[in-house]
């Protein structure tokens, strides 16, 4: 049985699997970027828990990543329809079908980056905040 970080995990993924960009989980970059972008999503860190003793129950504010890359001459507009279309996608369900107390993604920091022999990349990372208990 998964744990409620790995469930947490696998609806976050297949809720961004549900945009127009590729959705990797954990992966490296690949060598080419799909046309209509790509995200990864990284576990990130759990930090510390909150701990409560009665019952004892463990609160988590989990800081994960989404990597957001973009390529190609249109690729500010590209950028932007990427990190509207994910904010969307976690505002319609802030708590992943019950599974977080809250999840809320803070503002991603773009970098423009040249490709020797290709069009530059613009990407981000986009983190994340999971709130969610478990035992």
């Amino acid at each position: 049985m998964p744990t409620s970080r790995e469930t947490i995990f696998a609806v976050l993924h297949a809720r961004l699997s549900a945009l127009p960009a590729t959705t990797l989980r954990g992966e490296v970059l690949p060598e080419r970027v799909p046309p209509g972008g790509l995200l990864i999503l990284r576990d990130g860190e759990p930090g510390e828990p909150e701990v409560t003793l009665s019952p004892l129950a463990y609160h988590y504010q989990h800081r994960a990543e989404i990597e957001a890359v973009v390529q190609g001459a249109d690729r500010d507009s590209a950028f932007d329809t990427v990190c509207t279309s994910i904010g969307a996608a976690l505002a319609a369900d802030r708590t992943l079908g019950g599974l977080c107390d809250w999840i809320e993604a803070e503002a991603p920091r773009p970098v423009d980056l040249a490709v020797e022999g290709a069009a530059s990349l613009k990407a981000a990372v986009i983190p994340v905040v999971l709130h969610y208990t478990t035992a």
